[in-house]
């Protein structure tokens, strides 16, 4: 089984990568800039989310490699402290949007030959702010990008089924990393061990589906 995670080097993707290594899957960790410290079993990559030619050289050197997993994990939360009367600026908007949503359709449409290849499954971590049945304001700018993020992954889901290649969409849990803070609810091994499961029980039966790190399913 060979597995490829963006944004690995530290938190949920640094948790799942270990996973998957530890269980001895063939797993291939994106990063930007120094590489991380080293995990047993995973391979580093280096890959910039908002650079196409950047993703294309990652395609180029994986070669025909066929992926079982793709896990779009990559992603930034930049105006958790943003006020509505003066913060939220354009380049804060346009960064977020390049990373969180863009950058997702950038590494699956690079990457789309090596999934096929395998019959391969894409998981997109979203989060539960990206729905509209949770709107209590503030965080204007991570809360859009992962909504247009949860829309994408539905539409690739309908595109990409007659290619036999399924997608999910997941929120990961409030979780005690960088982007979550100290004060959240769950630690990374949770949600990975959560996580982990819902990607097995991906297929085409389920493609679409926009759930929890414990199963349970998210509203849109």
């Amino acid at each position: 089984m060979s597995i490829l995670i963006t944004g690995a080097g530290r938190g949920i993707g640094r948790g799942l990568a270990a996973h998957y290594a530890t269980g001895g899957a063939a797993v291939i960790g994106t990063h930007r800039g120094a590489a991380p410290a080293a995990l047993p079993g995973v391979e580093w990559q280096e890959a910039e989310m908002t650079d196409p030619a950047s993703l294309r050289a990652l395609a180029g050197r994986l070669g025909g490699r066929p992926l079982s997993l793709l896990v779009c994990n990559a992603g930034i939360y930049p105006d958790r402290d943003e006020g509505l009367d003066t913060g939220y600026p354009p380049d804060m908007w346009a960064q977020a949007f390049a990373i969180n949503t863009t950058g997702v359709f950038l590494t699956i449409q690079a990457l789309l030959p090596n999934l096929q290849a395998a019959g391969g499954r894409i998981a997109i971590l979203s989060s539960q702010m990206a729905s509209d049945a949770r709107a209590p304001g503030g965080s204007y700018i991570y809360r859009a990008s992962k909504a247009a993020a949860l829309n994408l992954g539905r539409n690739l889901a309908v595109d990409l089924r007659p290619r036999g290649v399924a997608v999910g969409i997941y929120h990961p849990g409030w979780v005690k990393s960088d982007m979550g803070g100290a004060g959240a609810q769950i630690e990374v091994a949770e949600s990975v061990s959560g996580l982990a499961a819902r990607f097995a029980a991906l297929s085409l039966d389920t493609t679409g589906a926009f759930l929890n790190y414990d199963g349970t399913a998210m509203p849109f």
